[in-house]
């Protein structure tokens, strides 16, 4: 039996709980599908023997994905900040959102195809418009509202307050 969680973040799917899970686990590090539970009988969304839910680490939080049938829908009030260390790791975290179904929006912000939403945040954005230094700051956030997917070269210009090279 696994352990069972004081918290987790439960979060509800129509019916693809397993599919999700699995793409978080190839996608992100330190996360797996951790067990998958079937109903022992007919429910609302479902029948006996099909998925319910899947309990699935995601970067290292505990999660529980439920088969709920339709008439939840995710939105941004609920989403997963990933602080990227580099363009490379948050073009492959877009990039594979993106490509698997998902959909672009604003300010590093993104929406997989189940409809969680995903922040891909550099941590070089997060410390220039955080920093002491309020002008650049300023530049940093004024540069980032322009973007969908977030070019650290830019935000790093901005914080400068020169254009980027090329």
């Amino acid at each position: 039996m696994t352990k069972i969680a004081k918290n987790t973040i439960c979060l509800w799917y129509e019916r693809d709980v397993e599919e999700a899970a699995n793409f978080y686990a190839r996608t992100f590090p330190d996360s797996s599908v951790d067990a998958v539970h079937r109903a022992p009988g007919d429910f609302p969304s479902g029948k006996q023997g099909d998925v319910l839910t899947v309990e699935f680490t995601v970067m290292g939080i505990p999660c529980l994905g439920l088969n709920g049938g339709p008439g939840i829908q995710h939105n941004e009030a609920f989403s997963f900040q990933v602080a990227t260390e580099d363009q490379v790791e948050t073009d492959r975290y877009w990039n594979a959102i993106i490509g698997n179904g998902g959909q672009e929006s604003e300010c590093g912000w993104c929406k997989d195809k189940w409809g969680v939403s995903w922040q891909i945040t550099p941590i070089a954005l997060t410390r220039a418009y955080t920093s002491h230094d309020r002008a650049a700051a300023k530049r940093a956030f004024d540069a980032m509202m322009t973007m969908k997917k977030i070019d650290i070269a830019v935000i790093e210009a901005a914080v400068r307050g020169k254009k980027p090279a090329g």
